[in-house]
């Protein structure tokens, strides 16, 4: 294998690569309803001569790149937000109240030029497989990946995922904790209410309400090791009309997050034990929906390491760049429970105002495409051939 030929492989591909990007950004779906996005990767693979199957829900598909003993994996989302983009550009979303606020557009472009990298590549060692992914942002799509059976005999899994928070030309790495471990939570309180001149006659709901929201999550984070960084935080609260009279019922909801798999598997058993002792001391009744979310995305060591080494490769070594642990949840983490995996970050901020992901204005640097293609096509290759995990 030439020392060239990836490079030359991007540079040739990069108008495109810009196309299909802009294309499903401008026509985005949301999760496992990505019919059209589905359709054109299945297109452009089959036309390069590979077999790619739809995953059995009719949106996502697996394809494999090569053949062998061994097989690693790669992934990327499809899937967009209910967002509107308020973007002056000629790719800007034409389906109201959605949009590509993720770069998911990108990855799924990045994915599908690796594909088609690999797929004329001088010598594949082995078998790359690539996971177009639905409905990530559902929390749903990676458990219909494996349900079908797209992970057995895999070794390793590798993902980007965007941040503009870096630079175009860097990606950034980390050992362990990328992402966090993510719950929801909805509780009702409940009680007799009355006159706020008599709260002795009612239970106070509002009064439990508030010492739930406050108390709760000081308690809770006291019973993990507090390197597990487990946080509880309230997004909405709700209680009563009326300023003099104390209503029968309130709600709050809220997230958990983890970065530790031992905190995360007791955190549902000890919220419930907490919010019932602070309920109860309220003379409060409570009911508690807590639905368990994403397990925290762990990058294994070796993995980590072949995603350096390859970036260090292809692009040189001031192109790696450190990244910080995000408490946002990432459905990747279900590929972990499989197999050793890695996610890095890819800088894609084109400069001037910075747009955060999950913001209808947020766009990319579509160089960026070209380095992903790059990164992901060396870390399969390199993957191919290191020692099993």
């Amino acid at each position: 294998m030439t020392d060239n030929w990836l490079a030359s492989w991007v540079r040739s591909h990069h108008d495109e690569l810009v196309a299909v990007r802009r294309q499903i950004h401008a026509n985005p779906e949301l999760g496992f309803n990505e019919y059209a996005t589905t359709d054109l990767v299945v297109e452009r693979l089959a036309k390069a001569g590979l077999e790619p199957r739809v995953l059995p829900r009719g949106t996502g598909l697996v394809v494999d790149v090569g053949d062998g003993g061994r097989t690693v994996a790669v992934r990327a989302d499809m899937d967009a937000l209910p967002l509107s983009d308020p973007k002056d550009v000629p790719y800007r979303s034409a389906v109201d109240g959605v949009c590509h606020a993720c770069g998911h557009d990108a990855h799924t472009t990045i994915a599908l030029g690796t594909a088609l990298a690999l797929a004329e590549a001088p010598d594949l060692p082995g078998r790359v497989r690539m996971i177009f992914q639905p409905a990530e942002e559902k929390m749903a799509g990676a458990r219909e990946v494996i349900a079908a059976g797209e992970l057995e005999g895999v070794e390793r899994i590798f993902a980007l995922h965007c941040d503009p928070r870096l630079k175009v030309g860097q990606i950034g790495i980390k050992l362990g904790p990328i992402t966090a471990a993510c719950d929801l939570i909805e509780l009702r309180v409940s009680g007799p209410g009355g006159h706020t001149a008599r709260p002795h006659l009612t239970v106070d709901v509002v009064d439990a309400l508030a010492r739930i929201a406050v108390d709760t999550p000081t308690l809770l984070a006291r019973r993990a090791d507090i390197r597990a960084r487990l946080l509880l935080a309230w997004g909405a609260i709700q209680a009563g009309d009326a300023p003099n009279a104390i209503p029968g019922e309130g709600a709050l909801k809220g997230t958990l997050r983890v970065l530790d798999h031992a905190a995360w598997a007791d955190a549902e058993k000890n919220f419930h034990s907490i919010v019932s002792d602070v309920a109860a001391a309220c003379g409060a009744s409570v009911d508690v929906s807590y639905e368990r979310g994403v397990p925290p995305v762990i990058n294994d060591d070796g993995c980590v390491q072949l995603m350096r080494d390859a970036i260090t490769t292809e692009l040189g070594a001031d192109a790696v760049a450190r990244t910080n642990t995000s408490m946002g949840g990432e459905d990747f983490a279900w590929y972990g429970e499989h197999a050793p995996v890695a996610m890095a970050r890819l800088g894609v901020y084109p400069g001037g105002e910075m747009h955060d992901i999950h913001q209808g204005s947020f766009d990319i640097d579509e160089r960026a495409l070209g380095i992903g293609v790059r990164t992901l096509t060396r870390t399969a290759l390199d993957a191919c051939l290191a020692p099993r995990p």
